[in-house]
């Protein structure tokens, strides 16, 4: 069977992105085609200041622009061209030349100093696609799904609406149509019957109305969130939903930091990208880890290639 074709987005080349691609080409090789959203001028500048040399099959599609990397620096040029190299990443695997995109990381700052809207990856796939892409992270061993993402804390327990929480079950169910879900409370011990909070309480409801509607029990909760992520309630389920972005990836990123992927669903393409920032702490200085991109890949492909 052929490789499928993966597109690559480089991510801000002041952080660690282009590192990892680097170092984990060979090994993503025997999974897909790479196809690197970059071009030979960026591509040469920065295999240079890494004192690597760039592999004989890495192929390129070829991305505008140019810049001067600094290495750890906040950036409008980069942050700009990490948005255009993903945007081609997404194109391309929109008009089917390739199967799928995984995407390195980005700076929000940068992208904010380039004048672009979006708070990330998710935002822009779901303005540009007119869908409800859901934000998914997490490994072999746990999933969590996140109901809200990138708002303040205090804005949380107002987003907790009943037609939006059964929507967002629903559309997760056509992305995970089998598993038992797990879904969060938001508050302590899960609102104690509305003594610490009342959200609970649409929670349920948004639950009982999507299992009604999809004919079975797929969502169980409202689950007390300091119990959820122990192993012997995980024994029984892999897959999760947290009301807000730390309830959810703090558990995460303690039990499996350096493995997590993020994963986008609900949307018309298939992304992937690492669970991890910039870096720009180490950039260029040859420490960055390649697991979660490499797992980033294998979760791709895997899903690509089942008969």
């Amino acid at each position: 069977m052929n490789k499928p074709k993966i597109s690559i987005s480089v991510g801000d080349l002041n952080g660690v992105g282009i590192e990892i691609i680097l170092k984990a080409h060979k090994e993503i090789s025997k999974l897909c085609t790479p196809i690197y959203c970059i071009n030979k001028y960026m591509l040469e500048q920065a295999s240079k200041l890494l004192h690597v040399e760039i592999p004989d099959d890495f192929e390129i599609s070829f991305v505008d622009g140019d810049f001067n990397i600094e290495a750890g620096k906040v950036s409008a040029k980069s942050g700009n061209y990490s948005f255009d190299s993903f945007m081609h990443a997404v194109r391309l695997c929109e008009t089917k030349e390739t199967d799928a995109v995984v995407t390195m990381p980005i700076h929000k700052e940068a992208w904010m100093m380039a004048g672009l809207e979006y708070k990330g990856h998710t935002d822009v796939l779901r303005k540009y696609f007119k869908k409800d892409a859901i934000m998914m992270l997490g490994c072999e061993e746990m999933f969590v799904a996140l109901f809200t993402e990138h708002i303040p804390l205090k804005d949380v327990a107002s987003s907790i609406e009943y037609k939006k929480l059964k929507q967002f079950f629903l559309d997760l169910h056509n992305s995970i149509p089998n598993e038992k879900i797990a879904v969060l409370g938001l508050n302590p011990h899960a609102g104690d019957n509305g003594v610490l909070g009342n959200e609970e309480l649409r929670i349920y409801k948004a639950i009982k109305s999507a299992n009604k509607k999809l004919g079975f029990e797929q969502f169980v909760g409202p689950i007390v969130p300091d119990i959820a992520f122990t192993p012997e309630f995980r024994k029984n389920f892999k897959y999760f939903i947290a009301m807000y972005h730390d309830q959810g990836l703090a558990p995460l990123k303690a039990l499996y930091f350096d493995e997590s992927i993020n994963i986008s669903l609900n949307l018309p393409i298939m992304r992937a990208s690492v669970d991890h920032g910039t870096a720009f702490d180490i950039s260029y200085k040859g420490e960055a880890k390649t697991l979660s991109y490499i797992n980033a890949i294998k979760h791709s492909a895997n899903i690509l290639i089942k008969p």
